[in-house]
């Protein structure tokens, strides 16, 4: 097995080549690649335990006659959960992390975190449900030191700078928000590392939020935790505005 990456741009290289070049087949320089990820994944590998507590939030509501009178109220426990035609009927929304028709459960850490990740708009209503994980869970954790910036290399580095360098650029794709005008393609890398991750045992991937504070975690069996109470009504109001120079 391959343990070490071919350049500090491995990552950014093996996306081109899955997104522009060969989607469906693995060229000898992409499953180098895939074996350093997990070569050097080892001590990405985090437990956690039953009962830990993750937030789910969802943009919308469901309306509630109340006598003469509808009141907007959140979804149902069952509807903050992935629907179960989806699963039936493999009709799954493709995300950054799973492939169209495999549901994923996605969760943050953070209620504020879960509720950002769903892009509500200045006044939008918002289901969020607090879900409690129910077995012990091993995640991968993708997230790197973002007080870094970014590194420009005249010359290859070595060793741990280099692993650290791909490490960096795999958690930016994992973590940049998605949006309606995005390519499709652009998924097929992270959807490819989040089948490889999840194919070698881990339970789901934890990665950066740009959107709050915590992580997200993507869960592969969206059974791994269950909806802990009721769910809240929530509105949004207010939105901050962060910009950088490009």
């Amino acid at each position: 097995m391959t343990s070490e990456f071919k350049s500090h741009s491995s990552y950014r290289d093996f996306a081109f080549s899955v997104r522009r070049c060969w989607r469906y087949v693995r060229t000898p320089e992409d499953n180098n690649f895939a074996e350093a990820v997990l070569a050097t994944s080892s001590e990405k590998s985090q437990d956690v335990p039953a009962g830990q507590t993750v937030w789910r939030a969802q943009v919308g509501y469901t309306v509630q006659k109340f006598g003469e009178v509808d009141l907007e109220v959140p979804f149902s426990r069952k509807r903050m959960k992935p629907l179960p035609d989806w699963l039936l009927e493999g009709r799954a929304p493709e995300g950054r992390i799973n492939p169209q028709g495999i549901p994923f459960l996605y969760v943050a850490t953070h209620v504020e975190t879960a509720i950002g990740e769903v892009r509500p708009s200045l006044g939008s209503l918002v289901s969020v449900a607090e879900l409690r994980t129910n077995r012990h869970l091993r995640l991968i954790n993708c997230t790197t030191d973002e007080r870094i910036p970014n590194i420009i290399y005249f010359a290859e580095p070595t060793g741990e700078e280099m692993t650290l360098a791909v490490w960096r650029d795999i958690d930016r794709a994992f973590s940049e928000p998605v949006t309606a005008a995005s390519d499709r393609a652009d998924y097929a890398a992270t959807q490819f590392l989040a089948e490889l991750f999840r194919h070698k045992g881990f339970d789901g991937i934890a990665y950066r939020s740009s959107l709050g504070p915590g992580h997200n975690i993507a869960l592969f069996d969206v059974n791994s935790a269950d909806v802990a109470g009721d769910p809240q009504l929530v509105e949004v109001t207010d939105l901050s505005l962060k910009y950088s120079r490009r």
